[in-house]
């Protein structure tokens, strides 16, 4: 007996950029068709739609659903069902068919690669719709690409759906279109755009507070040089990824402080009208993952939940937290894509991929609203890459093919190479070691701007930051920042006063000079000003006013600016 055709008007009512999305959809009737969407926008609902009056139309008979991994394969085919389309979440290659009392199938690109043939066969059987989730995963490797191209060539329709349409390689990623630019590079075309900055302006979207923490670092080399450095200051590449390693070492003093401020700010928002607010530390490797979990119950009294891998038992512990209210999930990695737990609202970044593909990816679990006014945190190490990325998160990119590429992120061979050890006979005790690390906030990072001065963990300073009422629109994020950094040096200059004032120095002596990190405190501080009377003035929103500064004036975002750049641009916006 046939499956029934999903019902259409029991579908749940459309957000407006899935109703024009659909349109265009409907209207054009093509083969192939691009959906990019920023993570928690809701493309899962979206291509389901497509799916559903497919199938109600007779244009297809049978829908394939490509996903990344064995986690998200349930979870497409939960949200399937609660559609009227049945799809089988446990097909095996071995199966060849899928049973009749089922739409179709969701299978892994690793699945899809290993057997095109027998993928291909089923699409040829019938006319199949190909829903091709993440679709930037086809171009992870030959095998992958090659596969799902030749599996899925004969489909009737293509469906491809990404929030992040843009790898750091040039493989080309299948049915996706390319057009050549005047610069003569090919890029990637998407049919509908949906971006982070139109979702969080239509309310879809959380904003996103990036807390950055510095610190002084210490460690002894390979070859048993004692080195010191402080996280976030200028200086080589390998240099930076020793001291962002021993940052994240789970038994120097910087993880344990920055994960009680981000416990603190998980209550504020439990506090303030989010009662289920969960918290997620994405984790470089297991080993790390087991220690931030011991250190989780160690600061907040609670047993934390551990997902290590993409195992038979990882989509139940994952599925377990997300109807729950614990507090804590730590993961390695595959809780950065895709997967769906709306109360998570605080991060710790404490991971060593820094590529703006998997960066993108892992702020994508916090940014799904529920309700109006919800806010996300994110807890980041101060390292200039992921100060730039989390400057850029409204930036929208396409895959560009040909252009030479300069190093985006580490992703992971820095520390790798940093956490090589000799193995020679005799130097063992010359391996790398990580000595101490202390954490301080170096700054909050919103919508382009940087805001705060340094302040020590523990401090009322840093508590000041913490302690933003959860509940807050884009525009009262920003204003709060500003005058949260505004009373913030405010009181140190009343400090800076009566220092000099108990010291008796003569009228007449000179200010003390400021060091480069005050100045530069100072000229964000000015800039971020001028600014938010753009602001004002124009309507346009704060992180497009930076963009523009920067597209004018060139250099990184402000968060990583040099002093000489800060300048340049405050005299531009001076002139706009």
């Amino acid at each position: 007996m046939a499956v029934r055709t999903p019902p259409l008007e029991t579908f749940p009512p459309l957000r407006s950029w899935q109703r024009k999305a659909l349109v265009e959809y409907l209207r054009r009737r093509a083969d192939d068709f691009t959906a990019v969407a920023t993570p928690g926008a809701g493309k899962t609902t979206f291509a389901l739609r497509i799916a559903a009056e497919l199938l109600a139309d007779g244009s297809v008979e049978a829908v394939t659903v490509v996903a990344p991994t064995e986690h998200l394969k349930t979870q497409w085919a939960e949200a399937a069902a609660r559609v009227g389309i049945q799809l089988d979440a446990a097909f095996r290659n071995a199966d060849l068919h899928s049973a009749a009392d089922f739409h179709g199938a969701v299978v892994t690109y690793a699945q899809v690669g290993m057997a095109p043939q027998v993928h291909r066969r089923r699409t040829m059987t019938r006319r199949t719709l190909v829903i091709l989730d993440e679709i930037h995963h086809a171009g992870d490797s030959r095998t992958w690409g090659d596969g799902v191209k030749a599996a899925f060539e004969p489909a009737v329709r293509r469906l491809m759906l990404t929030g992040t349409p843009f790898r750091s390689d040039d493989n080309p990623i299948p049915f996706v279109s390319y057009e050549r630019g005047g610069d003569g590079l090919l890029r990637s075309r998407a049919d509908s755009v949906y971006g982070y900055s139109d979702a969080l302006r239509d309310g879809v979207v959380r904003p996103v507070l990036f807390l950055a923490y510095s610190g002084e670092t210490r460690w002894r080399t390979n070859a048993g040089e004692e080195l010191a450095a402080r996280l976030g200051e200028p200086m080589t590449q390998d240099l930076i990824a020793q001291a962002w390693r021993t940052a994240l070492d789970p038994a120097g003093d910087w993880m344990p402080q920055v994960l009680r401020a981000a416990d603190a700010r998980l209550t504020v928002l439990r506090e303030a009208g989010m009662p289920d607010a969960g918290g997620l530390v994405i984790a470089s490797d297991q080993q790390a993952a087991r220690s931030y979990a011991k250190l989780i119950e160690q600061v907040t009294g609670e047993r934390a939940a551990v997902v290590l891998s993409d195992d038979v038992g990882a989509s139940a512990r994952i599925a377990t937290f997300a109807a729950s209210e614990q507090r804590w999930l730590v993961a390695v990695r595959m809780v950065s894509e895709g997967v769906d737990i709306p109360r998570l609202a605080v991060g710790v970044y404490a991971t060593s991929a820094s590529t703006p593909l998997y960066f993108a990816q892992a702020i994508g679990r916090f940014v799904r609203a529920r309700r109006p006014g919800e806010t996300a945190s994110v807890f980041l190490p101060s390292v200039p890459h992921l100060l730039g990325l989390a400057s850029e998160m409204e930036a929208e990119r396409d895959h560009v093919l040909g252009k030479p590429k300069d190093r985006e992120g580490f992703d992971d061979e820095l520390l790798d190479r940093a956490q090589r050890d000799e193995q020679a006979s005799g130097e063992l005790e010359k391996r790398f070691a990580a000595l101490s690390a202390t954490a301080e906030l170096d700054q909050v990072i919103f919508d382009g701007a940087s805001f705060g001065t340094a302040a020590q963990a523990g401090t009322p300073e840093e508590e000041e930051y913490l302690g933003l009422p959860g509940l807050l629109t884009s525009e009262q994020v920003a204003s709060l920042l500003a005058k949260r950094q505004a009373d913030q040096l405010a009181a140190q200059r009343r400090r800076a006063t009566e220092r000099t004032t108990q010291s008796a120095a003569p009228a007449s002596a000179p200010p003390a000079p400021m060091s480069a990190a005050q100045r530069r405190v100072a000229l964000r501080r000015q800039l971020n000003a001028l600014v938010a009377a753009q602001h004002h003035r124009t309507g346009q929103p704060h992180g497009k006013i930076h963009a523009e500064l920067r597209r004018i004036c060139g250099g990184p975002p402000s968060a990583q600016a040099t002093i000489e750049q800060l300048e340049e641009r405050i005299a531009t916006v001076q002139t706009l």
